[in-house]
């Protein structure tokens, strides 16, 4: 099942667009189902740990896809898991969105000047102690061809836009990590699994995107 697709100027809008503060904790006691444990009630007291990823929308012939990157199997952390390129911030100077630009081209050879930035999404608090500020980046020209870096990515692919917008297609589940049940969403498409922070972000851009249509 697939939706149509936002205008490339309507997503500039919707994700520029300011939005009222939150807290990412929130966003995690709203999908814990039952008590809190000890373990995640520490993950919660904690500052998080800055990062920031790339969602990056290329121009391609057939309209809007998505990039994602399958993490390499040999890395210590979430080893084969899709994600965003991206990854914490190298310095306390540095920005979300320079953050963001630098591991993507680091990653998959994408070129920060090729980028044209939109926006950004709400910022996520992981299980991890991660809080991941997601940048939205539009890609131009359909030329883009990634190079992976093989010491962080196995492979790249992408998922068009509208299958990614279609509410079918993310679906919840239920599990239990750090002592706690959660809901968490997931997406299967080409045979990949997309779940965890990844699609926790993918159900933020679709929410932001679809708010409005013009």
């Amino acid at each position: 099942m697939t939706s149509r697709a936002p205008s490339l100027e309507t997503i500039r809008r919707l994700v520029a667009v300011p939005r009222p503060a939150h807290d990412p904790r929130e966003r995690i006691l709203a999908n814990v189902d039952g008590p809190i444990s000890p373990a995640l009630r520490a993950v919660l007291e904690r500052p998080g740990r800055a990062a920031s990823v790339l969602v990056a929308l290329l121009e391609r012939p057939q309209g809007l896809t998505v990039l994602f990157t399958e993490r390499a199997a040999h890395l210590k952390d979430h080893a084969g898991q899709i994600s965003f390129p991206g990854g914490r911030l190298s310095h306390a100077g540095e920005s979300v969105v320079d953050a963001a630009l630098r591991e993507a081209h680091e990653e998959i050879g994408l070129h920060p000047a090729d980028v044209d930035v939109l926006g950004s999404l709400d910022e996520l608090l992981t299980g991890t102690g991660f809080s991941i500020t997601p940048v939205v980046g539009y890609i131009a020209g359909g030329s883009f061809v990634a190079t992976p870096d093989p010491t962080e990515v196995a492979s790249v692919f992408e998922v068009p836009l509208e299958i990614v917008l279609a509410p079918a297609n993310i679906f919840a589940s239920y599990g239990e990590r750090l002592g706690t049940r959660f809901r968490t969403f997931e997406m299967h498409h080409g045979g990949y699994r997309i779940w965890g922070a990844t699609a926790a972000i993918l159900v933020n851009f679709r929410d932001i995107i679809t708010y409005e249509r013009t």
